[in-house]
C-alpha cells in the first residue's frame, strides 16, 4: 500500500471532520413542535426541543425547566433571529440537580427526550397547556459573544472609522506625527 495515499486519506478525513459541528444534541428528529404537542397527540415521541429558559426548578430527584420554545438550527441550537417565535412553551424535566445560577433565565438550552403529557399552568390569569418532556439530554449552550462592529466612512476625500479610528493609521496629526 502506498504510504502517500494513506496520508492523503487521513488529511482529507481530518479536514472534512473539522467542518462538521457535532454537539450532544445533533441528529435527526421528528419535526414536532411544543405547540403541536399541546393536544397530547404526540405523547411517547422522542423529540428535540429547545429555546430560551424561563426558569429552572430543582426538586428532590430532578430539575424541571420551563422554556419558551424556539425553532432549532441544524446543529440543535435555538434560532433567536427574525422576530418572535410561535413554537409555544414546554416543561422539560431531567434527573439530577442543575444549578439555577448556571441555568439562569434567558440562557439557551436544547433537550432530547420523550413527550410524556400536558400540564396546565398559569401564565398570568390564563391556563396554559405546557407539553411535558422527560429529558434524557440537557445541553446548555455557551453564551455567544457578538463580534465588535466596525465601519469605515468616506467623507470629504478621507476614510474615517474602522480599526484605525477617525484619523486613520497616523492619528490626528496625519502622516507627519508629532
Amino acid at each position: 500500500m502506498n504510504i502517500s495515499k494513506v496520508l492523503a486519506g487521513m488529511i482529507v478525513a481530518l479536514a472534512l471532520g473539522g467542518c462538521a459541528t457535532v454537539t450532544p444534541v445533533s441528529g435527526q428528529f421528528p419535526s414536532v413542535t411544543p405547540r403541536q404537542a399541546q393536544t397530547g397527540a404526540e405523547n411517547g415521541k422522542l423529540v428535540r426541543w429547545g429555546g430560551t429558559l424561563i426558569k429552572a426548578q430543582p426538586k428532590a430527584q430532578e430539575t424541571c425547566f420551563t422554556v419558551m420554545a424556539l425553532p432549532l438550527r441544524q446543529d440543535g441550537r435555538p434560532y433567536k433571529g427574525g422576530g418572535k417565535s410561535d413554537e409555544g412553551r414546554f416543561i422539560a424535566c431531567a434527573p439530577g440537580f442543575y444549578d439555577p445560577v448556571l441555568y439562569a433565565a434567558g440562557r439557551e438550552l436544547t433537550f432530547i427526550g420523550t413527550v410524556t403529557g400536558v400540564q396546565a399552568e398559569k401564565v398570568g390569569g390564563y391556563d396554559y397547556p405546557y407539553p411535558q418532556l422527560q429529558a434524557s439530554t440537557v445541553y446548555l449552550w455557551p453564551v455567544e459573544v457578538p463580534e465588535p462592529a466596525t465601519s469605515t466612512v468616506f467623507i470629504n476625500g478621507g476614510w474615517y472609522g474602522g480599526a484605525w479610528g477617525p484619523w486613520g493609521p497616523w492619528g490626528p496629526w496625519g502622516p507627519w506625527g508629532w
